[in-house]
Order: C-alpha cells, then structure tokens, then sequence
C-alpha cells in the first residue's frame, strides 16, 4: 500500500449531487466511473453482484480503495451472509469514504456498524422499505449517518404500489422533512432507470431537487450529467436571486417585480447563490455576518 497516495474525496458524502453505482465485480470500470464527472463513486457488492461473485467482488473493491481508488462502498443488506465479510473488508481501507447500507431500518445497528468504520467514514442508510420510512428520524438523527437515500424501486415493492411520482410522493417528503429534522444534509434520490436518456433523467432530477432532494443515485455514466445541471440553479433563478438581494432591506419585507419578498425569500436567494457559486453584495455580507 503506497501511504504517499493522496487520499481526497472529490466531493464530501454530505454535498454530493450525483452518486454513481458501479459493480464490484468489473473492476475495469472503476477509473471509469471516477473519471464520469460524479461527485461520488459507489462501488456496489449489493444488487449489481451475483451471489457467487460477492466474494470477488468484495476483494476487487478491497484492492482498488486500498491502492488507488476513492469511493464509497454499498454492502450487502445487515440480515445477509455476506455483511460481516464485508464490513472486515473494508476497515482501514484509505480510500473508503462512505458506506452506504441498503434496507437501513435499525438506527443502533448502524451506529455499531459506524464504530467499527471508524471516524472518517461516513454512512449513507438507504431507505427501502415501510418499516425504515416510519423509523426515517430516528435513523437520520444517528450521529454516525451522514445523509438518507431512498431506494425507490425496492420501496415500491415493499409496499406494493406502482413506481411513480404520486405513489412515492409522501416518502419522498417525508425523508426530507427526516433529513431536516436531524439537521443533516438533504437526502438522495433513487435511481431512474432510463440509463441514456438525458432528458428524463434531467427532469425526475429536477422534480426531485423541488421536493428538497440534493443528490440522486445514478446507474450509468450517461445520467451523471444531467444529474449535475439539474441540481444547479438555472440562468433564470440566478438572475431572480440576484434582484432580490440586491432589493433586500434588512429583514423588512420589500417588493421585488412586483411580489413581495420577506426574510424567507431573502434567504432562499441567498441560498440559490452560493449553490450556483456567485457572491452575493457586499452590503448582504455585511447584514449576514454574525
């Protein structure tokens, strides 16, 4: 193991826009996938692997994070034969990140499991089923969990509706709202399953950052940049923001074309600024300076 490697996540677990999945056991892809323009890599030992290539798998994973390579790891689900092995697999490894654990139901387990991983790497609890949902607080509330992703395909299963945006509408608000409540990053959203069409992935991208989302799951590199766009605010938002806090008095109430804009509003602007990288005025600093 080279010690001389830098080991730096390109973008933090808690930020990432775009995660992209790629099997375990096909290790010609993982410069691939680093090099795709995702924010963060998931090397998946779950659904993606046969269960007679979970062993490979897991050691191809092993050898790249612990060389090279920087990403995160999917695991087999807790109630597996293959979880343990996993987990010993991947303590200590310097490229390992973040853990991301499908079928997340049990707010202690994973704060056992984050014990064992150590501090710097953080987990991802994926949300799959009725029963992780109803606990979605107490799991996004476990100091060890860095951020909630719903595993939307899975959840439709669990609990026998149709995968669409009215079905999956109230689990969707709901990991948002669990998210904010425990004051961690906004969630991550599933994956579409259209792996090249970049239009529709742009735009369930784009319903789901409406929702209060901040990253979705990608299944091929071919979603990874319209993920990206549509989670940065348009020509359009930037422009809005930048009259409103220009316009914006204090926290007094103003009119800015023709609507009015209060101390929310305000900071919604302020907030579609620093995502898009743009500096507000010096005089908005200044009134949010502590």
């Amino acid at each position: 193991m080279d010690d001389d490697i830098p080991r730096l996540l390109p973008s933090d677990i808690e930020t990432a826009r775009s995660l992209l999945f790629v099997p375990g056991d096909r290790p010609d892809r993982f410069e691939k996938a680093a090099a795709s323009g995702a924010d963060a890599v998931i090397c998946d030992l779950e659904d993606a692997v046969a269960p007679e290539r979970k062993a490979v798998a897991r050691e191809n994973v092993a050898s790249w994070l612990g060389r090279t390579g920087v990403a995160c790891v999917r695991v087999n689900a807790m109630d597996s034969p293959y979880f343990d092995d996993d987990c010993a697999a991947l303590a200590t490894l310097p490229g390992l990140r973040g853990v991301v654990v499908p079928k997340a139901t049990e707010p202690a387990a994973l704060a056992a499991l984050g014990a064992v991983l150590g501090a710097g790497v953080r987990i991802v609890a994926l949300i799959e089923s009725a029963l992780g949902l109803q606990r979605a607080y107490e799991i996004a509330a476990t100091p060890e969990v860095a951020r909630l992703a719903f595993g939307s395909i899975d959840f439709a299963l669990d609990i026998g509706a149709i995968e669409d945006d009215v079905s999956l509408l109230y689990a969707r608000s709901a990991l948002v709202v669990a998210s904010r409540a425990a004051n961690i990053s906004a969630p991550v959203d599933g994956v579409t399953t259209a792996l090249t069409d970049a239009e529709l992935v742009g735009a369930a991208t784009l319903k789901a950052r409406q929702l209060g989302f901040s990253g979705k799951l990608c299944v091929h590199p071919g979603q990874v940049g319209a993920v990206n766009q549509a989670f940065m605010p348009t020509d359009d938002e930037v422009r809005w923001a930048r009259r409103v806090v220009e316009n914006a008095a204090d926290d007094r109430a103003s009119r800015v074309d023709g609507l009015m804009v209060d101390k929310p509003v305000a900071e919604r602007a302020r907030r579609i600024l620093r995502r898009a990288g743009s500096s507000t005025t010096s005089a908005d600093h200044q009134r949010s300076a502590p």
